[in-house]
């Protein structure tokens, strides 16, 4: 199992060297709570655009993820080709990671991560700007393949339950974990009719994986988070929380950054989970 920094995780340094680069596409992800994009419009990386995370990510009509044919059109409308480089991060950090998922998925192989977000950037003494760059040109685009192993239907996770070799991974605060709350830390306590976790699982909050800039730990200490939960080359791993966006940023580090091949993301999660007639419950 190779360890070490992944060339889908750049830093600010990397990104700053490409700005004028125009197969470089940098995008910000608004999450919950941003619906007015208002993080954005105080301050973002120079250059990038801003998407609605369920506007871009979703179908537009069920609980699904776009089509290669939708997909591909929402891409080419945004000025982005199969060859373009594009590059997230998000506000939350954990919407990020979910556009990162949802891209590799749909098939788009040049998605890359920006490591610490606006904040390492910040941080480092970078400036952020309020200007909005100017709409992109419009290109094609050619349809392609989902990548069907990075993903878990329930059907699939129940019967995984029955397995020793299967290891699931709840992302989710530990109030949530714990059945004390079915929403997230901050909001309305809503989203399930039932609290609790899906039996087995162990906890890792995702937030245990980052630093006070959002950036990842250095790798010894991700590789000691996830091996006092069970993690082991040999085993497959289900990475869950109540929506999956925060369960993208364990799935991030375990394949990118810790070398693990079998991790699939449980993208209906709790608030799936939590509502289905006879399925298992624990607390």
């Amino acid at each position: 199992m190779a360890t070490g920094k992944s060339s889908m995780l750049v830093d600010p340094a990397w990104l700053h060297r490409r700005r004028n680069d125009p197969k470089v596409k940098v995008i910000e992800i608004a999450g919950m709570g941003q619906e007015e994009m208002q993080t954005y419009k105080a301050g973002h990386i120079p250059g990038a655009v801003c998407w609605q995370w369920k506007d871009m990510l979703w179908d537009s009509h069920q609980r699904d993820f776009p089509t290669p044919e939708d997909f591909a059109r929402r891409c080419g409308a945004a000025g982005i080709s199969n060859d373009t480089t594009v590059v997230f991060y998000g506000e939350g950090v954990q919407f990020g990671f979910y556009a990162w998922w949802t891209f590799r998925y749909c098939g788009h192989r040049n998605a890359k991560m920006l490591d610490g977000t606006r904040y390492r950037w910040a941080a480092e003494g970078r400036p952020l700007v309020t200007e909005e760059p100017p709409a992109a040109s419009p290109v094609a685009y050619t349809p392609v393949k989902r990548v069907e192993r990075m993903r878990i239907h329930r059907d699939k996770v129940l019967a995984a339950l029955r397995k020793d070799s299967t290891l699931l991974l709840d992302g989710r605060s530990p109030e949530e974990y714990h059945g004390q709350r079915v929403g997230g830390p901050v909001g309305p306590d809503v989203g399930a009719l039932r609290y609790g976790r899906i039996p087995g699982a162990k906890h890792l909050y995702f937030e245990e994986l980052l630093d006070s800039n959002q950036a990842f730990k250095p790798v010894p200490e991700l590789k000691s988070l996830f091996e006092a939960r069970g993690t082991g080359p040999e085993r497959d791993i289900i990475a869950y929380c109540r929506m999956s966006h925060r369960a993208t940023v364990l799935y991030f580090a375990l394949t990118q950054l810790l070398g693990f091949k079998n991790v699939k993301i449980y993208d209906g999660s709790w608030t799936e989970w939590g509502n289905l007639v006879g399925v298992p419950v624990e607390r």
